[in-house]
């Protein structure tokens, strides 16, 4: 979660928000640094110490991350504490003084602590480091094993066992006593196991294409199993996967030996027929870059014979099955030729990605009749089972009308895209407008708008005013936002109405917010409504704005955030 630091309030909870605040001012951030530029770290007294540290760049908190157990949202009281405590100047807050003592001051501006461990590191000879090295190795499980996990190839022979032991011994170290790796040890974890993938990736820009395998494959493995015992609810565990593949397609995409091209092509082959990733996008995709790499006919059969193991399920959806199809068709394409991966692609046309390339094609070769045919064809076969299809074959059928200027056919499918595609409806609106007649206009586009009224459609409400919008119509948009006053609706219809309807529009905001606050409490909800307040006071309505301010006093008296908040606006 991203949070703007100089407003950082309006996105925290606001119980986490009054317990950092509590927290900050009982001075219980301690020994705060800053680690680099726009990155703090901070120890944090709860029922124990807690790491905390976030970065901040362009003045948003782009990361936090807390030691403590907590899990219920992106951000803990103790991270909270921390921001309190970068921000207490701005805030005019401070800690509260010990009895008999001073008020405890934000340290000036000094050094990062990476600059004063560069200066130290300057100083410091060959043989103290090597000291502090081992000691610290001798003491410290984490330490160490980072330490192997970074450089145990210069002592061990480079293998794939290698780094997936020290990747295995980096998960046991996480795991708790339960065998779970808690969140915010997964975000440890990631950055742990990022270190390796970036070590792959340099591999493969030096050449050494071996180790860069090794490593890429050990991450993809291990922490493939990872998921199955960790919360990667933010992403780092997934994300390391992904640059792992990211590492093994640059090997597949280098000029490498053919012995490790045979010995990466194996590995793909193995992982799909042994199922190591079943489940996951990446099953596929081994298959997908074995294609890449494949060579001559007997490694294309052991391909076609994994993906002869795929069956069709008999649903309408089935992704397998249709992925295999495509694999199969790269397949061919690589090692027979465009003309069988078309002739496979068109006795296999029922896969919808098959129907828009075939489609496609005819039209790119003025073959009008053919796409018209495979696209209406579309239409019968997936109109019950396969619906959001339908919108990509009538868009077919528009563009060969266009490129064939048949009007009427124009007219009839961007009617028909218009009224029911989930798609962006202003460039069907403007080609109907185009191929209209002036003096037809008129009655069409209320024929449109009557259709969408009477049609249980759900986009309808919000076309309606759309429509009105493209024709500059701002009587009747008027009508449909007093229809449904809301403070959603208001704000999406006010910069068109603003300037011929102040008064209606400022009038529709006293009653939107003061039904707005009938069932919300809290005071992000205070303050969204303090927010209209003041863009009533922008349109010159300040005495409608006061009526509301004195009418939600009355009302809610006891809503002491809310009184806070009235008194800002």
């Amino acid at each position: 979660m991203k949070i703007p630091f100089p407003e950082f309030e309006q996105f925290i909870n606001e119980t986490i928000l009054k317990r950092g605040l509590q927290y900050f001012k009982k001075g219980h951030v301690n020994d705060p640094e800053e680690i680099e530029p726009g990155e703090y770290e901070a120890i944090v007294e709860g029922s124990e110490d807690y790491t905390v540290r976030i970065k901040i760049k362009n003045d948003v908190i782009i990361e936090n991350v807390c030691t403590c157990p907590y899990d219920m949202g992106p951000v803990c009281k103790h991270v909270a504490a921390l921001i309190f405590y970068l921000q207490q100047e701005q805030l005019n807050i401070k800690v509260k003084a010990e009895k008999g003592g001073t008020e405890t001051k934000k340290p000036a501006q000094r050094k990062t602590v990476a600059d004063q461990v560069n200066e130290i590191l300057e100083k410091l000879s060959v043989e103290e480091l090597k000291a502090i090295i081992s000691e610290r190795c001798s003491r410290d499980r984490n330490f160490r094993q980072l330490l192997m996990a970074n450089y145990a190839h210069l002592i061990m022979p480079d293998s794939k066992s290698l780094y997936a032991k020290q990747i295995v011994a980096i998960l046991k170290s996480l795991s708790g006593r339960h065998g779970f790796i808690e969140y915010s040890d997964s975000r440890v974890l990631g950055l742990l196991i990022e270190s390796f993938v970036e070590r792959a990736g340099s591999q493969v820009e030096q050449g050494n294409y071996k180790t860069a395998l090794n490593i890429a494959s050990a991450v993809l493995e291990e922490m493939t199993t990872a998921l199955q015992f960790a919360d990667d609810s933010n992403g780092d565990i997934g994300g390391c996967i992904n640059q792992a593949i990211e590492v093994l397609d640059s090997v597949a995409n280098s000029p490498i030996p053919e012995e490790l091209r045979y010995e990466l092509l194996q590995y793909c082959l193995n992982a799909f027929s042994k199922g190591l990733f079943k489940g996951w996008d990446w099953h596929f995709i081994m298959l997908d870059m074995a294609c890449r790499l494949v060579k001559n006919a007997d490694e294309s059969k052991q391909i076609h014979t994994l993906l002869d193991t795929i069956k069709p399920s008999g649903k309408s959806w089935d992704w397998d099955f249709q992925k295999a199809q495509q694999i199969r068709a790269l397949l061919i394409r690589k090692t027979e030729g465009e003309e069988e991966a078309a002739r496979y692609m068109e006795q296999n046309i029922t896969n919808a990605d098959f129907r828009k390339e075939v489609i496609e094609k005819a039209i790119s070769e003025k073959n009008y009749s053919k796409a018209i045919a495979l696209a209406e064809d579309g239409i019968i076969y997936d109109s019950k089972e396969s619906p959001g299809y339908l919108d990509y074959w009538y868009d077919y059928l528009l563009k060969v009308a266009i490129l064939q200027n048949d009007r009427e056919n124009i007219v009839k499918y961007a009617h028909q895209q218009f009224i029911s595609a989930n798609r962006e409806k202003k460039y069907y609106f403007d080609l109907l407008k185009k191929h209209i007649a002036p003096g037809n206009w008129e009655t069409f586009i209320n024929q449109i708008i009557d259709e969408i009224s009477k049609k249980d459609y759900w986009s309808g409400n919000s076309l309606i005013p759309r429509i009105y919008i493209w024709e500059e119509k701002w009587d009747e948009l008027l009508k449909i936002v007093k229809q449904n006053v809301s403070l959603n609706n208001l704000e999406s219809y006010e910069k068109y109405l603003i300037k011929d309807y102040a008064e209606e529009i400022s009038g529709l905001y006293q009653i939107a917010i003061l039904e707005y606050m009938e069932n919300k409490v809290g005071r992000d909800h205070y303050q969204n409504a303090c927010r209209y307040l003041r863009k009533m006071i922008k349109m010159g309505a300040r005495d409608k704005a006061d009526a509301v301010i004195v009418q939600l006093r009355t009302l809610y008296p006891k809503r002491k955030a809310l009184m806070e908040e009235l008194q800002k606006v």
